[in-house]
């Protein structure tokens, strides 16, 4: 009886032990919780802050390397001439609080939205997840230029091909190659 007793009690405690480990273990660090619902709704812990999207991301335009040597902004970085005159297969990024909008270059009416997702900025960087992948948004230069980086599934949406860099569209006229001339492709 007093071995039962006590290999009760010993079970009792690893158990409550092992739950405690568990918890800790599904407390994340990061504050986007993704629930597993019909809809996949995101939710955020209450006591964490998310910062609002700056207004630059809502309308950004897709620009290549392409002087890399140039020291200038404005010549180092210009629009891609095939996928934005050629092929016409790049995408126009925007990004707001409600949702990530890819548009075809050529056809404003040529879309790929993301409507859940979640988002934080800190300093020159924002970064939103999605369910597959995470964006990561930078501003390299005050140009302004910004660098995307994606981890985790790339979207692969037909003629919206994600470039490396953006541009706002108020500012692309300043770069030196910035449309397709008279190209008539």
């Amino acid at each position: 009886m007093k071995n039962i007793i006590c290999s009760l009690s010993l079970l009792t405690f690893s158990l409550n032990a092992c739950n405690s480990g568990t918890e800790k273990k599904t407390e994340s660090k990061d504050p986007i919780m993704i629930k597993s619902g019909s809809k996949g709704e995101i939710s955020r812990k209450e006591d964490v802050k998310t910062s609002e999207i700056p207004k630059e991301l809502n309308e950004l335009i897709p620009v290549d390397i392409l002087d890399g040597k140039s020291k200038n902004v404005y010549e180092k970085y210009g629009i891609e001439f095939s996928g934005n005159c050629y092929a016409c297969d790049l995408a126009n990024l925007s990004v707001t609080k409600n949702k990530i909008v890819w548009t075809n270059v050529c056809d404003e009416k040529d879309t790929f939205e993301i409507n859940t997702f979640t988002s934080a900025t800190e300093g020159n960087t924002t970064v939103i997840k999605t369910a597959q992948s995470t964006y990561i948004l930078t501003k390299i230069d005050e140009a302004p230029v910004y660098k995307l980086v994606t981890e985790g599934e790339k979207p692969n949406p037909k003629n919206k091909r994600l470039s490396g860099y953006f541009t706002t569209k108020q500012a692309l006229p300043l770069f030196r190659e910035h449309d397709c001339g008279d190209f008539e492709g």
